[in-house]
């Protein structure tokens, strides 16, 4: 009687706030307004049921009855079909199954994703997306593998745990794949937060040891990673198990619901990782009629009744407190403020940027513009010119790689080597073996006084050299740096470059090019006509200072072409 009352007073005040439409109980209508509803599978049961109990009370809208269609969906998928429908794919999360469908509201496990899709484009989700609930994001160990850091009446920093997470040979770090997974972002996040104040001057040496550390026990999916936790309490199987991870308190509780042999402790850190927020999202293109609806609907889930529903899943409710019948977790709690604040897109961006590159292994051709441009300062960078700025990036670049990466520099002008606009410094090789010849041949990378653009000609020579010791366990790529545009009259012209590229590509040997422009007379057109022939894409640096940033998001777009 108690929800019935509640969502009387709901309709009333509904009928009274959103003018124009008229949504109350009553026995009859003349048609149905239907909503398809999208929802993290672990807040699906509470979303259903009072879903179905406001349905009871036969709301209607304009004369229409309302119908609600509550399933569950992984987040990474409708973001995927959310960015398929504007034929982009997000970075690490690829393209959407034949099966995954853009609904009409979608409560995705954590605002990121929303973020994420804002960056990508503005208006394909809505700016204002209320939490309906709360996850924390904890470290999740081992009950006796906690115990040992103080847990559960230790209160534990980021600051004490970097050193364990990425030295400790006791502790087997591990992540779901945060490129898809929203409690994998949130503690990398927090994480890259921590190691880049702990590392000072070594801040990122101290980051790819942290990602590095990470990555030895990542899974692409939830379920998975849960399997790797050990399941006995013996020194060789906590040793040799998954001993840590970001994860949801919710992921948690389920998980020790199941009565495992070696139940997890929700460790909570100081700071917080931004914890999973359940948002809310009427998504662009319903009508008036639906978005009244979806409204409705969000009004319901409120409430004493709802809270409850909530903690029986191991869920609290948007303000973080608990409903009854919620299993608390030990532990000293971490207590996030109520409101939660977005991520900075462009930390966000960088953050997963540099996941996939440093995760994710590759053969790599590095191309390198030694035109005379080049030797144009760069205010913006101390004067240093163009060339300095470009190998200054490409060595950084290097060290985000570990050595199972196999990696090759040639640079380019005009008649670089004979009749040649390109040279080879370096052949494509582990850098296991080549690391210091690299760096070496980077340190000795100089403009050549007068020298032209002789892109053409090189980006096919490029292409055949990486097609000829393909490895179809590694993303094939060229990353081309360029400041200019074809100079060589005597080489191939652009159309002739794109046939002789078509007539050499294989679909089952796939090669992406990535390609940097650097500074104002780069000619994006040329580039972007290479690069949608090929496959990968163009990047711009107007500002040559901003290239390190730019070569991040060039490398993590390798990702969705493997």
């Amino acid at each position: 009687m108690r929800a019935v009352a509640a969502a009387a007073a709901v309709l009333a005040i509904i009928t009274v706030s959103w003018g124009g439409y008229r949504l109350f109980a009553s026995p009859s209508c003349s048609n149905t307004v239907r909503l398809t509803v999208a929802a993290a599978r672990e807040i699906v049961p509470a979303v259903q049921s009072t879903a179905a109990q406001w349905l009871e009370t036969k709301p209607q809208v304009n004369d229409k009855c309302v119908a609600v269609d509550v399933t569950a969906a992984e987040s990474a998928d409708v973001a995927a079909a959310v960015a398929g429908q504007h034929d982009t794919v997000l970075t690490g999360v690829g393209q959407a199954s034949g099966k995954s469908k853009v609904p009409d509201v979608w409560i995705p496990d954590s605002g990121t994703w929303l973020q994420r899709l804002r960056t990508a484009g503005p208006d394909w989700v809505p700016a204002d997306a209320p939490s309906i609930a709360r996850s924390p994001v904890v470290l999740a160990m081992p009950q006796p593998l906690a115990a040992t850091l103080g847990w559960p009446d230790k209160k534990l920093t980021w600051a004490d745990l970097l050193p364990k997470l990425t030295s400790d040979t006791r502790i087997r770090t591990g992540i779901v794949d945060p490129s898809r997974d929203a409690s994998g972002t949130s503690g990398l996040l927090a994480l890259t937060a921590a190691a880049n104040a702990a590392g000072g001057a070594n801040g990122q040496a101290t980051q790819v040891a942290a990602l590095r550390a990470l990555a030895t026990g990542k899974s692409t999916l939830r379920d998975d990673l849960l399997a790797k936790f050990p399941r006995a309490t013996d020194a060789a199987s906590l040793t040799s198990s998954v001993g840590a991870a970001p994860l949801s308190e919710q992921a948690v509780i389920a998980y020790n619901n199941g009565q495992p042999p070696v139940p997890l402790a929700a460790v909570f850190i100081d700071p917080a990782p931004m914890p999973l927020d359940y948002p809310f999202a009427v998504l662009p293109g319903l009508s008036a009629d639906q978005t009244s609806a979806a409204r409705a609907l969000l009004v319901t889930l409120a409430g004493d009744p709802y809270r409850d529903r909530l903690a029986r899943v191991g869920l609290r409710a948007a303000d973080g407190s608990a409903g009854s019948g919620f299993t608390t977790t030990k532990g000293v709690p971490v207590t996030p403020s109520p409101a939660v604040k977005a991520p900075d897109p462009q930390i966000l961006d960088k953050v997963l940027s540099t996941w996939s590159a440093v995760t994710l292994p590759g053969r790599m051709l590095a191309v390198i513009d030694v035109s005379g441009s080049m030797a144009e300062p760069v205010p913006t960078a101390g004067n240093a010119t163009r060339e300095q700025v470009t190998v200054e990036a490409a060595r950084r670049g290097l060290a985000l790689f570990d050595d199972s990466w196999a990696i090759g520099l040639w640079t380019f002008s005009t008649q670089l080597e004979g009749a040649n606009d390109y040279r080879e410094l370096v052949p494509v090789g582990l850098l296991a073996n080549q690391r210091q010849q690299i760096l070496g041949a980077l340190g000795a990378v100089q403009p050549k006084i007068g020298g032209a653009t002789g892109l053409y000609d090189t980006v096919l020579a490029a292409y055949k050299n990486v097609q000829e010791g393909w490895d179809p366990s590694r993303v094939n790529s060229i990353v081309l740096f360029t400041d200019g545009k074809n100079e060589d009259p005597q080489g191939l012209n652009l159309d002739q470059l794109t046939a002789e590229l078509k007539k050499v590509m294989d679909p089952n040997r796939p090669i992406q090019i990535i390609a940097i422009g650097i500074g104002p007379e780069v000619s994006e057109a040329e580039l972007k006509q290479i690069t949608s022939t090929t496959g990968g894409g163009t990047f711009l640096a107007p500002d040559p200072s901003k290239i390190g940033e730019i070569f991040l998001k060039g490398i993590s777009l390798r990702s969705s072409g493997r």
